[in-house]
């Protein structure tokens, strides 16, 4: 418990990304600009308004610190292939814009509203749009169908979320441990409960499927079973698939990626989305 948000920012998953990627058969679009920098969206998949697709956007994890929209390529190119928009999101972070996570909370919120905003031109669904992310990626996720404010109340549709850190607080007889002295305001640029999605779930929340490593040490399990404990509070509808003897970041390696994967698309079939 004690190290849940002390990893998330000191061991970021992805090594931090000097240069932007580079995608074969993609657009990019500027979602937002900040001062001198201009956040991207990459987008796989045919556009065709005339018969617009559900999509889905994936935010990258790396403790809010570093990362690269390239850990979602492989979901994104699979999801384009089952006939959707699959879009992977660029957004600020400490090592290349000093950012805290309140402003990677605030990007994902608008990638969210630009995309709904521009579905029409862009082929999407704007009733059929969904977030995902891993880890910190997860976290800025989860706060959009969640937590209010922060530039926009857009919403996705739905959400699919990979070790997230959507606890970041103590909560219905859930404490955190030694872990929260270290989540400050001044460290999260806000206090952490405004940007902690189990503390903002309500009938705004849209269906949400979680896939969590049971033995991971960053984001412990626990804390997404306080998250799926308020969505049922709420009546929400939310599935937590726990993985025996898998740590954090486990979805992106090996066979695990093949089976969350076939579990994110069925979620997505589930809800009608996909075939």
């Amino acid at each position: 418990m004690i190290q849940l948000l002390l990893l998330l920012l000191l061991s970021p998953l992805c090594p931090v990304s000097a240069d932007p990627p580079e995608f074969k058969d993609t657009r990019e679009e500027i979602y937002k600009t900040v001062g001198d920098t201009k956040l991207k969206l990459h987008i796989f998949g045919a556009t065709d308004p005339a018969k617009p697709k559900p999509a889905i956007v994936f935010f990258f994890g790396g403790g809010w610190s570093s990362g690269s929209p390239a850990q979602f390529e492989k979901q994104a190119r699979h999801f384009a292939r089952r006939g959707m928009i699959a879009i992977t999101a660029d957004y600020r972070v400490k090592s290349r814009q000093n950012a805290k996570p309140v402003d990677c909370v605030s990007d994902a919120k608008s990638a969210v509203a630009w995309i709904r905003e521009n579905a029409g031109r862009l082929g999407i669904n704007p009733q059929k749009i969904a977030a995902g992310g891993g880890s910190a990626g997860g976290h800025i996720a989860a706060c959009t169908g969640t937590v209010s404010g922060f530039g926009s109340d857009e919403r996705p549709n739905a959400m699919i979320l990979f070790n997230p850190a959507c606890t970041l607080a103590a909560i219905d007889g859930w404490q955190p441990g030694g872990f929260g002295a270290r989540v400050s305001a001044e460290r999260m640029g806000a206090e952490p409960v405004a940007i902690s999605p189990s503390h903002h779930i309500g009938p705004h929340t849209p269906p949400t499927l979680i896939l969590h490593g049971k033995k991971d040490t960053t984001v412990p399990y626990a804390s997404v079973e306080a998250f799926e404990k308020q969505m049922k509070k709420a009546d929400r509808p939310c599935k937590l698939v726990g993985y025996e003897g898998e740590g954090h970041g486990f979805f992106n390696r090996g066979k695990a990626f093949d089976v969350t994967l076939a579990e994110a698309d069925r979620f997505l079939v589930g809800l009608g989305w996909i075939k």
